[in-house]
Formats: C-alpha cells, sequence, structure tokens
C-alpha cells in the first residue's frame, strides 16, 4: 500500500479540527487538603480558549469515598461558574474500582437544561491519584456537552 501526503487543503481541514476539539475546558490545577478534624477541601481550576479561569471549591467530611466526591463536586462547581447557569450538572455517583489489572474512577454526572436530564459517564486511570483522576473523569463526563452549551450560546 502507498501513502500520499496530505494536500495543503486537508492539512488546514486538520488543523481547523483540532481548533474545534479545544473550544472543551482544561484542567489547569486541583488542590486537596484534609486537617486534623476530618474535614476535606477540594479546588479544582479549570481554563477556557481564552485564558479566562474558572474556579470551583467544595468541602465535606474526608473518607475514602467522600474524598472523591468532594473533588467531584468542586469540578462541577467550577463548571457552574463556566456555564452561568445555562444549565444544571448533578453528582450521580462517584466510584473508584478495579478493572482490566488497573484503578479506574467512574463518575456518573445528571445534567438538566430546558427541563430533560441526562445522565453522562466519564472515567480516567487512577494509579497515581485517585482524586484528581475524580476531577479529570468529572471534566471528560461533561466536556462534550459544554461543547455544544458555548456554540449554542
Amino acid at each position: 500500500m502507498s501513502q500520499s501526503a496530505e494536500s495543503p487543503e486537508a492539512q488546514g481541514d486538520a488543523s481547523t479540527a483540532g481548533m474545534a476539539l479545544r473550544e472543551r475546558l482544561r484542567f489547569a490545577s486541583f488542590t486537596f487538603k484534609r486537617i486534623p478534624s476530618g474535614v476535606a477541601t477540594a479546588e479544582v481550576l479549570l481554563e477556557w480558549v481564552d485564558g479566562e479561569a474558572y474556579l470551583g471549591t467544595a468541602q465535606g467530611v474526608s473518607s475514602a469515598l467522600g474524598d472523591l466526591r468532594i473533588a467531584a463536586d468542586a469540578t462541577l462547581r467550577a463548571i457552574a461558574d463556566f456555564s452561568r447557569g445555562s444549565a444544571t450538572f448533578e453528582i450521580g455517583g462517584v466510584k473508584a474500582l478495579r478493572a482490566f489489572d488497573a484503578n479506574v474512577v467512574i463518575v456518573s454526572v445528571l445534567y438538566r437544561r430546558d427541563g430533560k436530564e441526562q445522565r453522562l459517564l466519564g472515567c480516567h486511570l487512577a494509579d497515581e491519584d485517585a482524586m484528581r483522576s475524580a476531577v479529570l473523569a468529572t471534566l471528560q463526563a461533561t466536556n462534550r456537552i459544554l461543547g455544544i452549551i458555548t456554540r449554542q450560546a
């Protein structure tokens, strides 16, 4: 089989497609603090195309599953700031599990807009940091919808 070089027009289409993919919130940073009283705080910073930043903060009682939920909730709060109330996102559930010899975090998000409800799912490999993976799984679940919201706005 032979391969041919792409024409400049095709390359332009590919770069345009890449730009369209960037119409999504991007993970910037995540911090998680636990104090001796058992309260945990998560802060998630997300960035948009033009450098706008959206901060979400959540707090709750620290526990193995509670920490994942707090991280996911902080992500949804940053997303709520970004969407400016045009849609509602709520955590349906967060779960860490072992699958295919890897640790995975799965997040279920309930999305409501214009009287309609949809369940969104995201997952991320969690071998290094399960709470950061909860943030990334939440972002993965919602990013496609956020791209649609911004194009409709």
